[in-house]
């Protein structure tokens, strides 16, 4: 009982697992602005954000860049920099495609937004990385295959300049109840 007892005592002193620590709120970096939340039950601006797509803060960090889209499918484009993560083999970085391949299939939802359809988020992700997204310009072309009320089932595809497929991956992007 007296070791649990220590035990105790030592992680709440701790300074990155401690009970007793400080939260600190994190500051924003120079630059970044916030885009203002939607309402609750109020859909987006689904143009207005194709409109911002690239200006983003984070987009332009990967070096994303809306390329064109129309009804269920978005094409996203991202530039490596000598600033953005990189990968084995200096490839693109597993996360920043993951991240490509979300923006891409939210592009693609939001493209054809129905009256009283209210976005929630990315319900699941999953990507196969079948070779090295090597090059300076990767794109992801994203399609909706099927639109229901709470899911839509969006289909993504990352190629390589040369033309080689690098990922393939399927998203379900969320809608909240109360939509029509």
């Amino acid at each position: 009982m007296l070791q649990g007892f220590r035990l105790k005592a030592l992680v709440a002193d701790h300074p990155f697992i401690g009970l007793n620590r400080k939260r600190v709120k994190p500051k924003r970096a120079i630059g970044m602005t916030r885009t203002p939340p939607a309402k609750p039950n109020e859909a987006p601006d689904a143009q207005s954000f194709m409109d911002r797509f690239d200006a983003y803060p984070f987009h332009q960090y990967l070096g994303m860049k809306l390329e064109h889209y129309r009804e269920n499918y978005a094409c996203v484009t991202l530039t490596q920099s000598a600033d953005g993560p990189k990968g084995i083999g200096d490839g693109v970085h597993g996360g920043a495609l993951a991240t490509l391949v979300d923006m891409s299939a939210v592009a693609a939802v939001f493209s054809k937004l129905r009256p009283g359809e209210i976005p929630a988020g990315t319900a699941d992700l999953q990507i196969t990385y079948l070779r090295p997204a090597r090059g300076k310009q990767i794109r992801c072309e994203a399609t909706v295959l099927k639109r229901g009320r709470q899911l839509a089932t969006v289909e993504a595809k990352v190629i390589r300049e040369d033309g080689e497929l690098c990922c393939d991956a399927r998203v379900l992007y969320a809608f909240r109840a109360g939509g029509s």
